[in-house]
């Protein structure tokens, strides 16, 4: 992909303008970094941009209009948010983003074949992302890692992990605690990653602070998440009301990941999937990515991905209008 760089000098480029264009720990700068694949480099009021060709000028020009606002009043990261959506800068046609890095303080993260680079990509890129396909494809692990980065580097204040209180077979009634230690079983993939990659004492913390939170979907409704980058696992299990209503939870400065199977859905017979409805009627919209995992995704044992294989090859996919 042919690169660009541009170098610009700031002015007026006295302290306080510089620190309101920034954010709190540059947050804003990367933010335009993420959204626009660059890389923002700054001593003072002299700027060096470096990325995709169409996107430096694009990444430049919106420094400069930033730092025009910063001179009368503090720009947030709603500002920003909004000015990259305003410019339609976050998805400029024709330009293939890098293959995505997640430098972490525990790990390096890189996606496996391209269908996981994708979604990576995607989760860089915009602001709701769907990973749908079988089990052992990354979808979970890749989010949280994702997230984890964002939280690392100041592009999010907390993290909110969700899951619908469907289980396959089994009853939540049963099981002893409030609905909060109920539904934690069903979100150990999230945690297995987040104790991997952040450590079980630093996530217990965290816990603590209310910096990651475990949210039942139903806990969700009349909520707005703003600075937050959210994760609803086994999405395949919400309704389509569900599904709405989460989806209109996201505030400014989030990033939303909906993962699921559609293949294995613990709905009543008959019920229409929300991972499914939403997969379908979001498909092309602005802002919204949509990544479909296959079979040959699979990056666990590999007889992992031969049974997913024959399952697909002997059963045929659930009707588009029921949920089974």
């Amino acid at each position: 992909m042919p690169q660009n760089r541009a170098d610009f000098t700031l002015d007026p480029g006295d302290q306080e303008t510089l620190s309101r264009l920034s954010g709190p720990l540059d947050a804003h700068l990367r933010l335009i970094e993420s959204r626009l694949g660059v890389d923002v480099h700054n001593r003072g009021a002299r700027f060096n941009v470096t990325g995709p060709e169409a996107m430096v000028p694009a990444a430049a020009s919106l420094i400069q209009e930033l730092h025009r606002m910063a001179q009368d009043e503090p720009v947030t990261l709603e500002q920003v948010h909004t000015a990259l959506q305003a410019a339609h800068l976050a998805d400029l046609p024709g330009e293939e983003p890098r293959e995505p890095v997640l430098r972490l303080r525990r790990a390096v993260i890189r996606g496996r074949g391209p269908r996981q680079i994708q979604y990576l990509s995607a989760i860089g890129r915009y602001d709701l992302i769907f990973g749908v396909g079988p089990a052992g494809t990354g979808k979970t692990y890749l989010a949280v890692a994702a997230a984890v980065a964002a939280l690392e580097q100041d592009r999010v204040r907390r993290l909110v992990l969700v899951r619908p209180a469907v289980e396959a077979g089994e009853r939540l009634g049963f099981l002893p605690g409030d609905l909060a230690q109920k539904i934690d079983p069903y979100l150990r993939p999230m945690y297995d990653a987040l104790y991997e990659l952040l450590g079980f004492d630093h996530v217990a913390r965290l816990m603590e602070r209310q910096v990651i939170e475990v949210a039942p979907l139903a806990y969700m409704r009349g909520r707005t998440l703003n600075e937050a980058f959210i994760i609803l696992d086994e999405a395949q299990n919400t309704t389509v009301e569900q599904m709405k209503m989460f989806l209109t939870r996201l505030g400014f400065g989030s990033t939303a990941v909906v993962n699921g199977d559609v293949t294995q859905v613990d709905l009543p017979r008959g019920q229409m999937s929300g991972l499914r409805h939403a997969a379908g009627i979001l498909e092309g919209v602005d802002g919204v990515s949509i990544t479909r995992f296959q079979a040959e995704d699979v990056v666990r044992h590999p007889l992992v991905q031969r049974i997913v294989e024959a399952y697909a090859t002997h059963e045929p996919p659930p009707d588009s209008g029921t949920g089974a």
